[in-house]
Protein backbone atom coordinates (compact mmCIF):
# COMPACT_ATOMS: atom_id res chain seq x y z
CA UNK A 1 0.00 0.00 0.00
CA UNK A 2 1.19 3.56 -1.11
CA UNK A 3 0.88 6.81 1.08
CA UNK A 4 0.81 10.17 -0.75
CA UNK A 5 0.55 13.58 0.68
CA UNK A 6 -3.29 13.83 -0.72
CA UNK A 7 -3.83 10.94 1.41
CA UNK A 8 -2.26 12.04 4.57
CA UNK A 9 -4.22 15.52 4.56
CA UNK A 10 -7.46 13.91 4.40
CA UNK A 11 -6.74 11.53 7.38
CA UNK A 12 -5.06 14.46 9.48
CA UNK A 13 -8.38 16.07 10.90
CA UNK A 14 -9.18 12.35 12.55
CA UNK A 15 -5.67 11.44 13.69
CA UNK A 16 -5.57 14.77 15.55
CA UNK A 17 -9.10 14.26 16.65
CA UNK A 18 -7.70 10.91 18.16
CA UNK A 19 -4.35 12.51 19.93
CA UNK A 20 -6.32 15.60 21.22
CA UNK A 21 -8.61 12.88 23.28
CA UNK A 22 -5.73 10.91 24.40
CA UNK A 23 -3.95 14.36 25.46
CA UNK A 24 -7.22 15.23 27.91
CA UNK A 25 -6.85 11.57 29.10
CA UNK A 26 -3.50 11.42 30.33
CA UNK A 27 -3.99 15.49 31.34
CA UNK A 28 -6.66 13.77 33.76
CA UNK A 29 -5.18 10.56 35.31
CA UNK A 30 -2.80 12.09 36.93
CA UNK A 31 -5.17 14.08 38.97
CA UNK A 32 -6.63 10.81 39.90
CA UNK A 33 -3.95 9.09 40.63
CA UNK A 34 -2.65 12.23 42.99
CA UNK A 35 -5.85 11.75 45.12
CA UNK A 36 -4.98 8.21 45.33
CA UNK A 37 -1.20 8.82 46.51
CA UNK A 38 -2.44 11.27 49.13
CA UNK A 39 -3.08 10.03 52.84
CA UNK A 40 -6.55 10.17 54.17
CA UNK A 41 -6.20 13.13 57.23
CA UNK A 42 -9.79 12.41 58.43
CA UNK A 43 -12.88 10.61 58.03
CA UNK A 44 -16.61 11.92 59.51
CA UNK A 45 -19.81 9.97 59.60
CA UNK A 46 -22.51 11.98 57.92
CA UNK A 47 -26.60 11.31 57.96
CA UNK A 48 -27.75 11.46 54.43
CA UNK A 49 -31.64 10.26 52.70
CA UNK A 50 -31.15 8.26 49.33
CA UNK A 51 -33.39 9.84 46.87
CA UNK A 52 -32.85 8.32 43.83
CA UNK A 53 -30.11 5.25 42.21
CA UNK A 54 -29.35 4.54 38.71
CA UNK A 55 -27.14 1.55 37.90
CA UNK A 56 -25.39 -0.12 35.00
CA UNK A 57 -23.99 -3.00 34.98
CA UNK A 58 -22.84 -4.06 38.96
CA UNK A 59 -22.26 -0.09 40.05
CA UNK A 60 -24.92 1.85 41.35
CA UNK A 61 -24.64 6.01 41.55
CA UNK A 62 -26.55 6.97 44.08
CA UNK A 63 -27.98 10.81 44.58
CA UNK A 64 -28.03 11.23 48.43
CA UNK A 65 -29.76 14.14 50.38
CA UNK A 66 -26.57 15.23 53.08
CA UNK A 67 -28.07 16.09 56.82
CA UNK A 68 -27.50 19.91 55.72
CA UNK A 69 -29.08 19.64 52.83
CA UNK A 70 -26.70 19.50 49.92
CA UNK A 71 -26.51 16.40 47.33
CA UNK A 72 -23.93 14.04 46.62
CA UNK A 73 -23.35 10.99 44.14
CA UNK A 74 -21.79 8.36 45.83
CA UNK A 75 -21.36 5.09 43.96
CA UNK A 76 -22.05 1.53 45.45
CA UNK A 77 -22.19 -1.84 44.35
CA UNK A 78 -25.12 -2.55 45.94
CA UNK A 79 -29.00 -1.33 45.26
CA UNK A 80 -30.38 0.96 48.12
CA UNK A 81 -33.77 1.49 48.90
CA UNK A 82 -35.29 4.96 47.85
CA UNK A 83 -36.26 7.04 50.64
CA UNK A 84 -34.26 5.30 53.19
CA UNK A 85 -31.40 6.92 55.81
CA UNK A 86 -28.26 5.74 55.88
CA UNK A 87 -24.59 6.63 57.04
CA UNK A 88 -21.80 7.78 55.13
CA UNK A 89 -18.58 8.86 55.79
CA UNK A 90 -16.68 12.22 54.38
CA UNK A 91 -13.28 11.16 53.59
CA UNK A 92 -11.11 13.78 53.60
CA UNK A 93 -7.51 13.66 52.15
CA UNK A 94 -4.29 15.59 53.06
CA UNK A 95 -4.23 17.67 49.67
CA UNK A 96 -7.75 19.12 50.45
CA UNK A 97 -9.80 16.31 47.83
CA UNK A 98 -13.50 14.80 50.00
CA UNK A 99 -15.30 12.29 48.63
CA UNK A 100 -17.89 10.46 50.54
CA UNK A 101 -18.94 6.82 50.99
CA UNK A 102 -21.20 4.14 52.20
CA UNK A 103 -20.18 3.33 55.79
CA UNK A 104 -19.45 -0.13 56.27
Amino acid sequence: MSWTFADAKKNAPGVILIIAIFAVLFALDPHKWTNDASPIRSVDAIDATIKSGQGKGRTMQHLLFLENGSAVLVSDDNPRLIGSAVRLERVTRDNGFVFYRFAV
